[in-house]
């Protein structure tokens, strides 16, 4: 195996992409069909030396920053920059958390469980600081299973959000709810939890620059109630009031949605196989 796996990942993707493909003219006498070192380094907004250094394996230990850039201007796939992620990891330093970190907890304590019981058939969800998914109503579930929200071991809305294609379909007001993500992800976890600068760096390298770009704004408090609008694709068109409820003693929120009018009301009805008026739609 290969010493220099990054270094050969990024040469290998460097000149597998065409110049038609990141939208720079083809021009006459190229070597190869792929794109030139000070190209991919000028699209990446960093110096053809440095580059140079990361493919040679003279450096080992590139910022989330530099390797999202990196993968924006190679347009890499999602799976592409989960290997490149896992790459910078095990070439650099073995990067440790900090012991002095608390660990998002996973634990649903038990009141909680039996309020999200009482709570049925209406959606709610309970979230950790990171946004992992830790335990939904069934309501939940049927709304946002078909969107892909829960797929995997450990669903997470804002790995959804910045990384499943299907994110961009399902939430019509996409850019808003990634701003949401962000500003609760900023205001929710402890400052300089470790637990959430490694996510953030998976994110920039995973999502590139629509994740770090808001991750460096000026920051804003998260909304505690409002609207979402999903294009559901069995339910249709939907608008969900939510309220947010912390649970500060666990790290954790919990969320619950409502119809918002009278036309998402009949649909989620229709959706929990119940009789059309069991749900009524929230104002004001």
């Amino acid at each position: 195996m290969s010493d220099n796996e990054l270094g050969t990942f990024l040469r290998t993707r460097r000149e597998a992409v065409t110049p038609a493909e990141v939208g720079l003219p083809t021009g006459p006498r190229r070597r190869t069909p792929g794109l030139r070192r000070a190209e991919l380094a000028t699209l990446a907004g960093i110096s053809v030396e440095y580059l140079t250094r990361l493919e040679q394996g003279r450096d080992r230990n590139p910022s989330p920053q530099v390797l999202g850039a990196v993968a924006d201007a190679l347009r890499l796939a999602v799976p592409d920059r989960i290997l490149l992620r896992r790459l910078s990891k095990e070439s650099g330093d073995d990067a440790v958390l900090c012991s002095a970190g608390m660990a998002p907890s996973r634990t649903v304590r038990p009141t909680t469980r039996a309020l999200l019981d009482r709570l049925e058939p209406t959606a709610a969800v309970l979230l950790n600081w990171l946004g992992d998914v830790l335990a939904y109503t069934s309501g939940y579930q049927r709304i946002v299973a078909p969107l892909g929200l829960l797929d995997g071991v450990h669903p997470s809305t804002i790995r959804y959000v910045f990384i499943d294609e299907r994110a961009r379909a399902a939430f019509p007001d996409w850019d808003r709810m990634a701003d949401e993500q962000i500003a609760v992800l900023k205001h929710e976890a402890p400052s300089s939890d470790p637990y959430v600068a490694a996510l953030a760096d998976e994110l920039t390298i995973t999502a590139g620059a629509v994740f770090a770009d808001r991750l460096a704004a000026a920051p804003v408090m998260p909304r505690r109630t409002g609207a979402e609008r999903i294009a559901h694709p069995e339910a249709g068109p939907l608008r969900l009031a939510y309220e947010t409820l912390a649970l500060p003693d666990d790290g954790q929120r919990l969320v619950v949605y409502l119809p918002a009018d009278d036309a998402t009301a009949s649909a989620l009805d229709r959706l929990n196989g119940r009789q059309p008026g069991a749900l009524r739609a929230v104002s004001g």
